[in-house]
């Protein structure tokens, strides 16, 4: 991330909000003539704004100096598809460029996937300013509006296949026709035949390089390709004038520029190519949404496109149909496939009132729904577009990729132009100097080195997203490979999160059945979550006839038996039982090994004017998740620790723990108290991971090194995390984790050999080992290694 100074005489305008009166004003007046480089400072209470003058000002600091007053300065992102970069030192002209706009907090630029993000202060500047500044340094660039978008204006490997494809056969005739001693023929093309063949390489094929090293070299900065241009119009040059001024006929150079340009070519069309691979699970789920939806309006079924679709409106979709946008059903029946989002593989049941997922295919049945949720808001576009700010964004080691880069060309020209000297001192003549110091040129184009990064980053997050593992920053896919300790929420991460019926017992004679078919008629009608459990859980119940049914908040139910109304049917807690004088001794030691375990106990009984008799208890719990022993189990033969933190009883956390294998849990902890648990591994030199899915979990999550959110837990949670698992399997966390470890692994591989490449083949070259043809073919084959080892992240 590139963040410096605008340049010297300066203007800032800086939109600010949370100012109420004339005090406000003076206090961030105060706060802005404190900045260095402030010149002058003018604050408007009525705009809401502020107007900073000066010398090198800092948009970044500006904004820290108003929040750190007390109020706020809105902050935009903003993304821009780029094109025309080849190298690292196009990724640090253009993030130099950017930060150097007023108003602009910092700007990133993402070789692999294209693209430059732009955090500026909202209002400061205008779009079309910001895409002015990075064509003025020399590429193309479009705003992009839809976070599906991964590709930039034109299709970068149709062009550099089409360029590739002209070059190849002219190259060929060149290689051939020059080298035609390797088949034992003493002849070789006469030289202007080889102009001939060589001109259309250099200066249509190979045009793009010229073009792009001027602006690069008219910027005062350098790229891969200025040192291809340099390079090759160096070895044309130079046969033009071992041609025409000297009249040789034979060792001219035309062949080594022309299969220069063409191996660079095809590699740039070869790793241009693989890099559309690595987007490729962006691709996917933008495919997964309609172009059009049927709509209900007027009392008739309308097909508009999805772009049209507005809240409120009922839209239809009907069995095998992709459902277009997000919405609540409110009338039909039918099973949904979410796998293509959550990754879960079995379909889900949906009935009125339960909500569906835009992208999701619905099964047999008709749905009708209400829009909750249009455009960006969806989930799907949310999810879209974690994964594209994730995939644009840089990780922590890719700073040291930075600052090689931004001395890279210039320590290349340099190390070309000693070879020139030092070839010509030591007498081996101006073309032998020549052309080792053009293969020095040519093989020290650091593609890989640009690529090595970002293209593993996004392999890596789609990778993730594929198995339902949203990653929102590079920053957490980096450090996740560190964790030494996942600290779990018990309820929702660890549980199903809703109550169960775990346990029947009967008193008396009666038995389980008697008692299950009572409690259901006592709790007919009723939509407390217990009663929902209950009758959810038995399928062989046959609700006892009841008439009165009444509320009794804080205890429980009540109703009358239907075949004897004077008898009254009771299902409640201990509370009740004691106000209505029923005795419980028949079951109390059971009542309490169940309440021991966490379980929360309904008593059940029937009570007349003359008599009270005791049926039977009914315990509810929230069980474990079936796979999360095996996650848990995972994690520890990974040599991660595990904890539970939860803000349930004793009882009931020491049995998920007894379950689960964990011997680590913390009970009864607050809401606040969760994150202070979190600090307090991190104190102890813990590389923490949070898990959670709750609101309340939303402190620890964001206090944790990595906080993880279940995908079926709330917005917020989700937001505070950086990584989010689209679907409630805990299992997810280990193979975040995995992955986060083979992702790093493969962009230390990467800078590895991108960096080796380079310390190997630029001695080589300048001592006259490469020609520049094998030069070319080894930079061309660095790259696509780089790009093509990144995409190994998608193999399980």
């Amino acid at each position: 991330m590139n963040s410096t100074p605008t340049p010297a005489d300066s203007r800032v305008v800086l939109p600010i909000h949370g100012m109420t009166c004339a005090s406000c004003v003076a206090h961030v007046e105060k706060a802005l003539a404190a900045v260095p480089g402030a010149q002058t400072v003018s604050v408007n209470l009525a705009t809401e704004s502020a107007t900073v003058t000066g010398e090198h000002l800092s948009a970044a600091t500006l904004r820290g100096a108003v929040e750190h007053a007390g109020y706020e300065v809105p902050v935009q992102t903003l993304r821009f598809a780029v094109a025309g970069m080849s190298c690292a030192s196009c990724v640090a002209r253009i993030e130099k460029a950017l930060a150097a706009v007023p108003g602009v907090i910092a700007a990133t630029v993402n070789l692999a996937a294209e693209t430059a993000s732009v955090q500026w202060v909202a209002g400061a500047s205008s779009t079309r300013e910001l895409i002015a500044v990075i064509e003025h340094a020399g590429y193309e660039a479009s705003l992009i509006t839809d976070p599906a978008q991964v590709s930039p204006a034109r299709d970068a490997a149709a062009d550099y296949r089409r360029d590739a494809l002209i070059a190849l056969p002219l190259a060929a005739a060149l290689l051939l026709g020059t080298h035609l001693v390797w088949f034992g023929l003493d002849w070789s093309l006469p030289a202007w035949a080889q102009w001939l063949l060589a001109t259309p390489v250099q200066f249509w094929a190979g045009w793009r390089f010229i073009k792009s090293g001027f602006k690069a070299a008219r910027a005062r900065t350098g790229n891969m390709d200025l040192l291809v241009a340099l390079g090759t119009l160096s070895a044309y040059g130079l046969s033009l004038y071992l041609w025409l001024a000297k009249g040789h006929g034979e060792h001219l150079y035309f062949e080594a520029a022309a299969v220069v340009i063409t191996l660079v070519l095809t590699g740039k069309w070869l790793e241009a190519r693989a890099k559309r691979q690595t987007s490729e699970a962006i691709r996917l789920l933008a495919g997964l949404r309609p172009a059009t939806a049927q709509v209900l309006r007027n009392g008739a079924e309308v097909e508009v496109p999805i772009d049209d679709v507005v809240l409120g409106d009922v839209v239809v979709v009907r069995a095998g149909a992709r459902i277009p946008v997000d919405g609540q059903v409110v009338a039909g029946a039918s099973s949904v496939d979410e796998s293509m989002i959550s990754g879960e593989p079995l379909p889900t049941d949906k009935n009125p009132g339960d909500r569906l997922t835009g992208g999701s295919v619905n099964g047999n049945g008709r749905l009708d729904f209400e829009v909750t949720a249009v455009g960006t808001e969806t989930v799907l576009a949310r999810i879209i577009r974690m994964v594209s700010d994730a995939q644009a964004a840089k990780a922590p080691i890719q700073r040291l990729v930075d600052r090689v880069a931004a001395v890279f060309v210039p320590a290349v020209l340099t190390i070309a132009a000693l070879t020139f000297i030092g070839w010509w001192l030591v007498g081996a003549g101006a073309e032998t100097a020549l052309i080792n110091a053009v293969s020095v040129m040519v093989i020290a184009c650091p593609c890989a080195l640009g690529l090595a990064t970002p293209a593993a980053i996004i392999a890596g997050t789609g990778a993730a997203a594929r198995r339902g593992i949203l990653i929102k920053d590079a920053e957490s896919l980096e450090l996740a490979r560190k964790i030494t300790v996942v600290a779990f929420d018990k309820t929702g991460t660890l549980t199903v999160g809703k109550p169960r019926v775990v346990a029947i017992a009967a008193a008396g004679n009666f038995s389980e059945q008697d008692v299950a078919d009572m409690a259901a008629g006592a709790n007919a009608g009723s939509t407390h979550p217990l009663a929902a459990a209950l009758l959810a859980d038995r399928a062989d119940l046959r609700a006892t006839p009841t008439t009165a049914p009444k509320s009794l908040p804080g205890r429980g139910v009540s109703a009358r038996l239907a075949s004897d109304e004077t008898t009254e049917l009771l299902f409640g807690n201990r509370r009740l039982m004691t106000d209505k004088g029923i005795a419980l001794d028949a079951l109390a030691a059971r009542a309490a090994g169940l309440e021991a375990e966490g379980r929360t106990v309904s008593w059940l009984a029937l009570k007349t004017a003359a008599s009270h008799q005791l049926v039977g208890l009914v315990a509810f719990g929230d069980e474990a998740k079936p796979q999360a022993r095996e996650a848990v189990a995972t994690l520890e033969s990974m040599g991660i620790a595990t904890t539970m933190i939860s803000g349930d009883g004793e009882g009931a956390a020491r049995h998920i723990a007894a379950q689960l294998g964990m011997t680590n849990f913390e009970a009864g902890v607050l809401p606040r108290d969760k994150a202070k648990r979190v600090m307090a591994l991190k104190a102890a030199g813990k590389t923490v991971a949070m898990v959670g899915d709750g609101i309340n979990d939303a402190p620890a999550l964001a206090a944790a090194d990595v906080g993880i959110a279940m995908g079926s837990g709330t917005d917020i949670a989700m937001h505070a995390a950086g990584i989010t698992l689209l679907r409630g399997d805990p299992r997810l966390v280990a193979e975040a984790i995995e992955l986060s470890r083979r992702t790093v692994a493969k962009i230390r591989q990467n800078l590895f050999w991108a960096f080796f490449y380079n310390v190997v083949g630029i001695p080589l070259a300048a001592l006259g080992l490469l020609s520049p043809m094998i030069a070319g073919a080894a930079m061309a084959a660095s790259s696509v290694m780089v790009v093509s080892n990144s995409l190994l992240l998608a193999r399980r």
